[in-house]
């Protein structure tokens, strides 16, 4: 018996079509309108400085960290009756970039309204679990992180995975002059946080998700 199908059965089930995510040739230039026309990829496609930068869905202990944030920010909104919520690796548009935080606290009526892009106006504070690897890094430490504060977001949380006492979550808040470090705690020490909602915890609790 031959294993190979039926004679017209491939006409009738005809294997997917591989597709161009981008055109040829082309490198920058692109807007967030370009971006909001990708199709689904299973992969986290951002814009940044009008180059699509492509990385692989976050993965094991990263994935575990943002989704331990998410879990302790949300019972967090929860206690205090806030009208926000917290969700993960959202479409955010940033003045000319678009970016998906791993975590992000954003109004109830927008996430329930089933808002594809959300305005970093409308954003209360974002967060980002730092992957290995200096193009990772040098994204979460040096480039996100102003294009967040120039958009007006008022808390960032930065969460390190890589080295001892892990994790450890830095927190930073909008001053005059961009980001300014608030408060930090490795595994095993107290954080507390007053904006967007109060709420203390221990790092550690992350990893507990």
């Amino acid at each position: 018996m031959s294993a190979l199908p039926a004679e017209g059965w491939l006409v009738a089930h005809p294997p997917p079509r591989r597709f161009a995510l981008f055109p040829v040739g082309q490198v920058t230039g692109y807007t967030v309108d370009d971006w909001l026309k990708l199709p689904e990829s299973g992969e986290r496609i951002e814009l940044i400085d009008g180059s699509f930068v492509v990385s692989p869905m976050p993965m094991g202990l990263h994935a575990l960290c943002a989704g331990g944030l998410r879990a302790v920010l949300a019972a967090a909104a929860k206690a205090a009756k806030s009208d926000l919520v917290v969700v993960e690796t959202v479409n955010l548009s940033v003045g000319e970039d678009g970016l998906i935080p791993d975590v992000a606290v954003l109004p109830r009526d927008l996430v329930m309204d089933r808002t594809v892009v959300f305005q970093a106006a409308d954003v209360a504070a974002v967060a980002e679990v730092v992957s290995p690897g200096p193009g990772n890094r040098r994204r979460d430490y040096e480039i996100k992180p102003p294009k967040y504060a120039k958009a007006g977001i008022e808390v960032f949380i930065r969460v390190e995975i890589e080295g001892a006492d892990i994790p450890h979550v830095e927190v930073l808040e909008l001053g005059p002059d961009g980001y300014e470090t608030v408060g930090h705690a490795k595994a095993g020490e107290t954080l507390t946080l007053t904006k967007p909602f109060p709420v203390s915890f221990d790092p550690a609790e992350l990893f507990e998700a």
